[in-house]
């Protein structure tokens, strides 16, 4: 299953997760009954926190929204480049594999049989292993579990809050959807999405190109069809979307391509598979010169923003 695909039924899940906890909110003309382990244990805190800015300090709902969720996003962020960090080593591993991993994806693309295309598979495996590379330990479900209480509460509390339905933010009506909001929700959420596309390679740029508009536009689908206090949400949720892919962009995926190319370096990549030859200096300097040209693009493009400020 290609990367972008997996990462489109990744947001899809998580979309769906959001609308099936909506769900479990009990609502009586359009505001919750105060009944249900969700409203209770998630949305009434969250909400508790929205009315204290709003109506305590004086800040207004809208504020008050972007507070909240601006408080939980930086709770939350270490969690998320947790995931980040882990997804992207494994990235990268497989990118400086690429060159000597080849063959072995190459036969299995030329299977003729059931049995030939598990055999390559298992080779795949098996190289994968060696070389310390596993996928399925990068996908970081466990952080993405963690945040969605805190994320269905903030979606909650700016849906059901009771006065957010009649504020105002800037003259926009919190409790109707807003065209200005929601295409500013699906500015961040583009720009998040083509800021990871920036340096790397041609072919996962193709890829990625699906999620890269998919995922903007379910985000104005779902704004567009809430009150503005929930894009309010949204957008806020975007802005950290962005900062987090520029982190991971232009510092933590060069870190980890200089720690990948001195761990190889020391431990070159062994793949020893029936039927094929096995990595020969060449390979290891093919992926080594790709490795550095990311290195380099990456160096230039950090040294390019500091002549800039």
């Amino acid at each position: 299953m290609k990367k972008s695909t997996k990462r489109l039924l990744l947001s899809s899940l998580m979309l769906t997760a959001l609308l099936f906890l909506t769900g479990c909110v009990q609502t009586k003309n359009g505001q919750p009954t105060g009944q249900g382990w969700v409203y209770n244990i998630l949305v009434k805190p969250m909400s508790a926190a929205v009315e204290f800015f709003a109506h305590n300090l004086g800040f207004g709902f809208g504020f008050a929204i972007i507070l909240v969720t601006f408080i939980v996003r930086l709770i939350i962020l270490p969690l998320g480049l947790n995931q980040a960090y882990k997804s992207s080593y494994m990235q990268e591993k497989m990118r400086y594999l690429k060159p000597v991993l080849e063959p072995i994806q190459n036969k299995m693309k030329q299977a003729t049989s059931n049995e030939e295309k598990m055999a390559a598979q298992a080779e795949l495996m098996a190289a994968q292993k060696e070389n310390g590379v596993n996928m399925l330990g990068s996908m970081g479900c466990l952080p993405l579990l963690i945040q969605m209480p805190f994320f269905s509460a903030l979606f909650f509390a700016a849906r059901y809050t009771k006065g957010i339905a009649t504020a105002t933010f800037f003259g926009i009506d919190l409790g109707k959807s807003s065209l200005i909001l929601t295409i500013i929700a699906g500015v961040f959420y583009f720009l998040q999405s083509y800021i990871s596309t920036i340096g790397i390679d041609e072919e996962q740029k193709k890829q990625m190109k699906t999620m890269m508009y998919m995922s903007p536009l379910m985000i104005i689908f779902f704004s567009f069809s809430s009150p503005a206090g929930v894009t309010l949400y949204w957008v806020i949720g975007g802005v950290f979307g962005v900062i987090q892919q520029l982190i991971v962009t232009f510092m933590i995926k060069p870190h980890l391509r200089e720690k990948i190319d001195r761990e190889f370096e020391e431990n070159p990549p062994i793949i020893k598979t029936a039927g094929l030859k096995d990595v020969t200096p060449q390979d290891v300097a093919k992926a080594k010169q790709a490795f550095n040209t990311g290195i380099n693009t990456s160096k230039k493009n950090r040294n390019a923003g500091k002549q800039r400020r």
